[in-house]
């Protein structure tokens, strides 16, 4: 759909109308003078949506929530100097993750780029390595054209953070508005369709492999194609394992799934990558916290590695089969030729016979579990699991980074994509509250709970007052306790106990006390200490739907993320609990 040009608008108007032409509907952000120009004619559109957070790294946050929780590209806006650098925290978050997100950032004029004016940074310098791409806009008739580009960028691909960058000038410039631009984007062609030879070669590996494993990443979440996904699972029959960003990709319920991989996976999961013959990786990128050692990963395994980003592909492992595709094309195309390699007879249907009496004795073995605390303290993992059969399969998760992180990816069960929220790649402490509002906005029908610590909280949880004032009630669980856990669990496990600077003393003198912070910020606030209250406070939460909801679970402080592969080891060196190693029989491989 076209518009004729609109003479005489500003810089500034044509950025409202790019906005609203690309299919923006909310916008995160704060004022300041050199974005200011743009906050007048915002205040005339009934299209877009302004969010006023309380501090621009919640802006960026809450636009990766909105992104992850709708599919669609989220946006953020800050001022110049200390407004555009405060984003640099949530660019590069998304930029680790492949959020889609536009972060738009006003400049001081352009007479005054290079002279150290006030409030000047160059923030498409300081981003450049963060961002999928970036543009300082030269001239107001160049707006709509910058726009078009930087969504289009965003959400396509491999998607990403891409920041505009204006000068007040320009943006106070008259102009005339035109849309739709021609996006013109000279070697940007990202291949959708895979190989038809790499995916026949694939088919048949998938289909002869004593050992195979499907590892899927979060790169089939951002293809939409969780349910091509389970097609192709059950027609092999091959056991499955999720990243932590791709929590959700496919049931936990389901027989074949053995859960997350990595450095808190489940043992089985780790032990089927470690024992593999073939391993089939999906929008994945051989990250370590998944690998372990890298030269001691999956020692016996043919890799075939599809992925959209030709750069991930033998980036960490060397791919036997390297396939460059969209993850739902990929997957399409090798549901095909599976079925064609089923068809033609070529398939042993009792192949997987021993594998599967393998993993099944391991999951077996080695559930996923907790021991209650000696003291009577409430158990973490307790808490997490009950919020999530209490809020069930339709409620959206958000986790802030830490242990409260690895306990909700390991004992929520996740049925259903984009029910997940949580920073992966950069591992961002605060980044649960302000991704759990824009969550919140994006999908205002869903019950969205942001899981937690007592750490993470208190770097973001002003957001509290825009959710209080914005009417987006997010529920908030605090798994409080008292610490910054992990680290303190690696200070227990590598550093003799020597607890240095991780006690947030928010057990012992309630500084601050969450029930009454949450109060001040207009939240309803509440506390819970028993395990007999576990379930109680929880209801309570969720009867309240007109005003977000902050719950400080008071915890106890020496619980730990088991398993764990400690960090720079191999996967062979897996725990399942302290002084716990797994014993493989003399059939294992």
């Amino acid at each position: 759909m076209s518009s004729p040009g609109q003479s005489g608008v500003t810089g500034a108007q044509s950025l409202v109308r790019s906005l609203e032409s690309v299919g923006a509907d909310v916008v995160f952000g704060i004022p300041g003078g050199a974005i200011l120009p743009a906050y007048d004619p915002l205040l005339d559109s009934t299209a877009v949506r302004h969010v006023l957070v309380r501090h621009e790294q919640g802006a960026g946050h809450a636009a990766e929530g909105y992104a992850q929780a709708t599919g669609k590209v989220g946006v953020c806006m800050a001022t110049s100097g200390p407004g555009a650098t405060n984003l640099v925290t949530p660019i590069a978050d998304a930029y680790m993750d492949s959020v889609p997100i536009v972060a738009i950032t006003g400049q001081v004029p352009s007479g005054a780029i290079g002279t150290d004016a006030f409030q000047e940074a160059d923030i498409c310098g300081i981003t450049q390595p963060i961002t999928k791409h970036n543009i300082l806009v030269q001239t107001a008739e160049e707006i709509p054209q910058a726009i078009a580009e930087a969504f289009h960028l965003a959400g396509t691909g491999r998607p990403g953070p891409v920041l505009v960058d204006i000068p007040k000038d320009i943006l106070q410039a008259r102009t005339t508005f035109h849309w739709p631009p021609t996006i013109d984007l000279p070697g940007y062609r990202p291949t959708l369709h895979p190989h038809a030879k790499q995916v026949r070669e694939a088919a048949r590996l998938l289909t002869t492999a004593k050992r195979p494993v499907l590892y899927i990443g979060g790169g089939v979440l951002k293809a939409r194609a969780s349910t091509e996904f389970r097609v192709l699972a059950e027609l092999t029959g091959v056991p499955v394992v999720t990243t932590l960003m791709a929590r959700g990709a496919f049931p936990d319920s389901h027989r074949l799934h053995l859960g997350m991989p990595g450095m808190h996976g489940t043992v089985a999961a780790v032990t089927s990558l470690q024992k593999a013959d073939l391993i089939v990786a999906l929008g994945t990128r051989f990250d370590d916290r998944v690998t372990g050692k890298l030269d001691s990963f999956a020692p016996y395994a043919t890799i075939v590695h599809a992925d959209i980003d030709p750069a991930e592909i033998s980036k960490n492992r060397t791919a036997d089969v390297p396939i460059v595709g969209d993850a739902r094309e990929v997957i399409a195309e090798l549901v095909v030729a599976v079925q064609a390699e089923i068809d033609a007879g070529r398939v042993d249907p009792e192949r997987l016979t021993d594998w599967w009496t393998q993993l099944d004795r391991t999951r077996k073995t080695y559930p996923l579990g907790w021991e209650e605390p000696a003291d009577g303290a409430l158990a973490p993992q307790r808490v997490i699991k009950r919020i999530g059969e209490i809020a069930g399969p339709d409620a959206l998760y958000v986790a802030g980074v830490g242990q409260h992180q690895m306990w909700a990816a390991q004992f929520i069960s996740y049925e259903k994509p984009y029910t997940w929220l949580n920073s992966g790649g950069l591992g961002t402490m605060g980044y649960a509250v302000p991704a759990a509002m824009g969550a919140k906005v994006g999908r205002p029908e869903a019950t969205v709970w942001a899981i937690d610590g007592d750490g993470c909280f208190q770097m973001t949880n002003q957001e509290l007052a825009t959710c209080a004032l914005e009417g987006i009630p997010i529920k908030v669980a605090i798994i409080n306790n008292g610490n910054l856990g992990m680290v303190r669990q690696w200070q227990t496990l590598f550093y003799d106990k020597r607890y240095s600077n991780t006690d947030l003393k928010t057990h012992k003198h309630r500084v601050p006390d969450f029930v009454r912070l949450a109060e001040a910020l207009g939240c309803v606030g509440l506390r819970c200490e028993s395990a007999d209250d576990i379930d109680s406070t929880i209801e309570k939460a969720m009867a309240v739907n007109d005003q977000p909801v902050v719950v400080d679970f008071t915890v106890g402080q020496d619980a730990m993320v088991w398993p764990m592969v400690p960090a720079g080891t191999s996967n062979d060196e897996i725990l399942a609990a302290r002084d716990v190693r797994p014993v493989w029989g003399p059939d294992d491989v």
